[in-house]
């Protein structure tokens, strides 16, 4: 057997260069400045509706799906340091045991679904970001996040879906403003587009 290093380097889809840690750096810092307005609870509902899930959407959707699945792994690992990055000042390992930790979880899982469906687009167009961002940063985000917060809260998972209906009408005007914001910017700079970049 060689014991000669390999000199077969890893996918370059796989690699992160300085300009990446750059990108998805700031996508972390920009999904804590949306919490920055804080938060609104409706009916009683144990999760706030905060803008940011705007930042998860914008995250895959701009940086791909495993860029932006760690763009948002990097700002929870920022939230268990105790940084008070979530909405309402929030942070600490206490969030992660809270009602709000399936949706964090699935913030991850959602960016990953948004920049997965974004990069299989033959173009960037907005009504196809606008349904990557419906499916992955809303219906996986909430696939994660009711039933985790049905088992923490001791309520049935029918009631807290009903409740999460108050979250649709922001996440509908999110995922579109998201979905322009990423046209935009790729129509004004192509290499932005996350197939550009797999």
């Amino acid at each position: 057997m060689s014991t000669e290093p390999s000199t077969h380097a890893p996918p370059a889809r796989w690699t992160v260069g300085a300009s990446d840690a750059a990108r998805i750096a700031t996508f972390a810092a920009l999904i804590a400045v949306l919490g920055m307005p804080g938060s609104i609870a409706f009916f009683g509902n144990a999760v706030p509706i905060t803008l940011q899930t705007l930042g998860v959407m914008l995250a895959g959707a701009l940086l791909g799906a495993w860029r932006g699945a760690l763009a948002v792994g990097t700002f929870l690992v920022l939230v268990a340091a105790g940084l008070p990055l979530l909405a309402g000042g929030r942070g600490g390992l206490g969030v992660f045991v809270g009602p709000s930790v399936g949706y964090l979880v699935g913030f991850v899982a959602g960016a990953a679904v948004v920049g997965w469906l974004v990069e299989r687009a033959r173009r960037t167009t907005l009504p196809g970001v606008v349904v990557a961002c419906l499916v992955g940063g809303v219906l996986v985000v909430y696939a994660f996040g009711i039933p985790a917060q049905a088992v923490i809260t001791g309520v049935p998972v029918e009631t807290v879906a009903r409740l999460s209906l108050v979250f649709l009408p922001g996440d509908l005007l999110k995922a579109l403003l998201a979905a322009t914001v990423t046209v935009g910017v790729v129509r004004a700079y192509p290499p932005a587009a996350p197939a550009a970049r797999r």
